[in-house]
């Protein structure tokens, strides 16, 4: 299984901003996946989940750690694009297996955007 090593996450400010500025976006599920292109020859993945739309950090650190896990196993299809997953207001109404099927369909739709070549 593939790691979700620093080289993996985006760390720089001016990446998301670059991101939410230029990025094809998909809602669906209690997540909002935001992609753009990159030049460093592998995926990222960003993470904006609101305090707002979970209180407790609990369910926020759970969340992030679906996403990245559910991201480390799919990134093997995913081309050099930039990835920031925002959480959406009717997120905290899901279950969590609710949620890794989201993510799945998301991972589908952003590799149909985005071939692989």
């Amino acid at each position: 299984m593939a790691k979700f090593s620093r080289a993996m996450r985006m760390n720089n400010p001016r990446d998301y901003a670059r991101v939410f500025r230029q990025a094809k976006r998909v809602s669906k599920g209690g997540l909002t996946v935001l992609t753009v292109e990159n030049s460093v020859g592998h995926p990222r993945l960003g993470l904006a989940i609101a305090k707002k739309h979970l209180k407790l950090a609990t369910r926020r650190n759970q969340l992030k750690r679906v996403i990245r896990t559910s991201f480390r196993q799919h990134q093997s299809v995913l081309a050099n694009i930039d990835i920031v997953v925002l959480s959406r207001a009717d997120v905290s109404q899901r279950e969590i297996a609710q949620i890794w099927v989201t993510l799945e369909r998301h991972w589908q739709t952003v590799a149909a955007q985005w071939q692989k070549s």
